[in-house]
């Protein structure tokens, strides 16, 4: 198991990001991260009284190399300040709120935290003090419907900034660097993933295993009744509650935003709908697509099995949760054939 870093020296970044008065007297590592370090860091001489640091390094990111996966694959997990900033950016065209960046270094540059470090990307962002809108959730679910509305306007916006093409925000698409093939269409993408998935969850699960075949059947199936479509909104792509902040006047601010894209707005429906629950209902939307909503519903289920099964070849620390969401979605992924 590895030592997780639970200080970390960043002087010369705060003084540059809200200048020389800053004087750090507490630094705390949040739990939750498995692809970036994510640290609030307490603050003397200086307004504001804390601030969040993002941290990215190779230290810092649970995920073993699985090889075979492209990073021009929309869906392929994102990681690094490179695509925090066009998220960022994008989110904010489109009247959609993040916490306000503070500063970022350069991506690539010296970890100022842990000199001779491998390079690490850093990024300081404001504290906001609502706490996360799964914990209100739980803790008072009246008052969470205010911002639980507020969200499915924002989701709106970010359905309504589309695209012709879809793809990871920042990334150029094939037709824009001089590539003639036709893109795969997004639910032969999703079918594609899917499909492997399955094969490495029949390897890892013994339930997904003996019914390997028929949930291949049942995703080619589903696949064939999805009809083209030529336009993509802005997702998010694992938009739960715990990933919804809340301001001080309990207003939503989206974080963990680096795997935005423009892709069909069912594939974030679908994720929202896993995650939020009972509550889902105040998202929803009447005018999705049912038939995709059916494919990537399952799709999502698979890799909700393999990733967290993937995660546990490492030695990320929280093993119980993993195997717990492993063995929900392997239920329902059987559920479907019934």
């Amino acid at each position: 198991m590895r030592e997780l870093t639970t200080t970390v020296d960043l002087p010369e970044l705060l003084r540059t990001a809200l200048g020389a008065a800053a004087e750090i007297v507490g630094v705390e590592r949040l739990r939750g991260g498995s692809k970036k370090g994510v640290y609030r860091v307490r603050l003397a001489g200086t307004a504001p009284a804390a601030v969040i640091v993002y941290r990215w390094a190779p230290d810092e990111d649970f995920w073993p190399e699985t090889g075979g996966e492209s990073p021009l694959d929309p869906l392929t997990p994102a990681t690094g300040l490179a695509p925090y900033l066009a998220a960022h950016h994008a989110l904010r065209d489109a009247g959609v709120r993040t916490p306000e960046l503070l500063h970022a270094t350069e991506p690539g540059a010296t970890d100022p935290g842990t000199p001779g470090s491998p390079s690490a990307d850093l990024a300081v962002v404001e504290d906001l003090p609502g706490g996360t809108l799964e914990s209100l959730l739980a803790d008072d679910p009246t008052r969470a419907a205010t911002p639980l509305t507020e969200l499915a306007r924002v989701l709106d916006h970010m359905r309504h900034a589309q695209s012709s093409h879809y793809g990871r925000v920042g990334t150029p698409h094939p037709s824009d660097v001089g590539s003639a093939s036709a893109p795969t269409p997004a639910e032969q993408l999703v079918l594609d993933r899917a499909l492997r998935d399955l094969t490495e969850a029949a390897s890892r699960d013994a339930t997904i295993h003996a019914a390997h075949d028929r949930l291949a059947t049942r995703l080619h199936d589903l696949r064939a009744r999805v009809h083209p479509r030529t336009a993509y909104g802005l997702v998010h792509g694992e938009l739960g509650p715990d990933h919804v902040l809340l301001d001080a006047d309990g207003h939503p601010v989206l974080i963990d935003i680096e795997g935005l894209l423009h892709f069909d707005v069912e594939w974030e429906h679908t994720f929202l709908r896993l995650r939020f629950g009972a509550h889902y209902d105040r998202l929803a939307r009447p005018d999705l697509d049912p038939d995709r909503l059916a494919l990537y519903a399952l799709a999502q289920h698979l890799s909700l099995v393999t990733g967290p099964l993937r995660l546990l070849d490492g030695d990320f620390p929280d093993r119980r949760a993993m195997l717990g969401i492993a063995a929900h979605n392997a239920g329902a992924a059987l559920a479907t054939l019934e």
